[in-house]
């Protein structure tokens, strides 16, 4: 039957108010159907309509009215049954209201309660500084210390060493970001009251490795001019840390420079010489980094820092020019460096370097 069929059949027996009389394989539509086709309705249908209470059609499948009467009564019992359904609709409406309302004023007692912000403060810290798991005994700590650096406070020189080597999953790569940032801003503007270029050397540091290498190179840049009379020392430090700021936005040939006139005016600092060999490695120019790599034990760097230099700058590259530098160390010292040892093991080929 097509649905205008079933409307006209709803209508005409005055319950098109109810969406049963007008959907096939209803119990109301197929009651409907059935006495209009002049087919037998059962007791048990009967009884379904006076539950229901359609009175005036269960009077009329049992005989007791005619269609005239019936439809002047079943007009005003459809009248009453809408006016019925109106009042609950509103009920429900109103009492939906109400629980929203009660749902409202709990939420808003949560959310104004001093813990659940405590915890929603701390949560909103530890996915910042991707912290997972903090072990008990060290939680309030950390919390304090993460809280102090979201709000750009300085921390104490223990605080930072308490994070660094207390616990490693709390020192992750977010936090001393944000920790070098904080030493950046705070020594750039004691820099500038006090002018000790140490200050400005510390915070190019700093910027350097709180992602910002051109904040350090304009500091750098401001920090030679008004030292141009300062001692050879202090002005190596200031080339050496301009030019490490200079390699991290890849103008090699300005760092390979500073890192030169580092190491003339500082020939037995060790840090010009660390420098110079990872410049040196990144242009490819890998025995010459090696040597000055080299040249920086000789004065006083540790292995393990060289190490680090190295491990970091080869993160920096290509697959292939990895393997190379790999490669070309492992054959001038297989046990020095034998942590760059590949899965490919030490019978892998020496690659020819320059």
């Amino acid at each position: 039957m097509l649905s205008s069929d079933r409307n006209s059949l709803a209508e005409k027996y005055l319950v098109d108010d109810l969406p049963g009389a007008r959907q096939m394989g209803s119990r109301l539509y197929g009651i409907l159907a059935k006495f209009d086709a002049g087919a037998p309705v059962s007791e048990a249908s009967r009884a379904y309509l006076l539950a229901n209470k359609l009175h005036c059609l269960h009077a009329l499948l049992e005989g007791r009215t005619g269609f005239d009467a019936f439809s002047r009564e079943a007009a005003i019992e459809r009248a009453h049954r809408m006016k019925m359904a109106e009042i609950a609709a509103s009920e429900a409406a109103d009492e939906e209201a109400r629980r929203k309302a009660e749902r409202v004023a709990a939420s808003a007692e949560i959310f104004a309660d001093p813990q659940y912000k405590r915890r929603q403060e701390v949560k909103q810290l530890k996915r910042r500084f991707n912290l997972g798991y903090i072990e008990p005994e060290r939680y309030p700590r950390t919390i304090r210390l993460l809280q102090s650096l979201a709000n750009d406070e300085r921390l104490q020189p223990k605080d930072v060493t308490w994070l660094q080597v207390g616990d490693e999953d709390c020192w992750t790569n977010e936090v001393a970001t944000a920790w070098h940032l904080v030493e950046a801003k705070v020594l750039t503007a004691v820099w500038r009251e006090t002018k000790d270029p140490w200050d400005a050397i510390n915070a190019s540091s700093h910027w350097r490795k709180a992602g910002n290498p051109e904040v350090a190179i304009s500091l750098t840049e401001e920090a030679l001019a008004a030292t141009e009379k300062s001692a050879p020392k202090v002005r190596s430090a200031l080339a050496t840390t301009r030019g490490a700021a200079f390699r991290a936005v890849d103008r090699l040939a300005e760092a390979k420079a500073l890192g030169e006139e580092a190491h003339a005016l500082a020939p037995n600092d060790y840090r010009p010489c660390t420098l110079l060999g990872a410049v040196h490695m990144e242009l490819n120019e890998i025995i010459a980094g090696h040597e000055w790599f080299m040249k920086a034990e000789e004065r006083g760097a540790a292995e393990a820092a060289v190490d680090h230099d190295i491990k970091a700058l080869l993160a920096r590259m290509p697959e292939a020019e990895r393997d190379r530098i790999r490669a070309f160390l492992l054959d001038q010292d297989p046990e020095r460096f034998a942590w760059l040892r590949s899965k490919r093991g030490p019978s892998h080929k020496i690659a020819q370097v320059r």
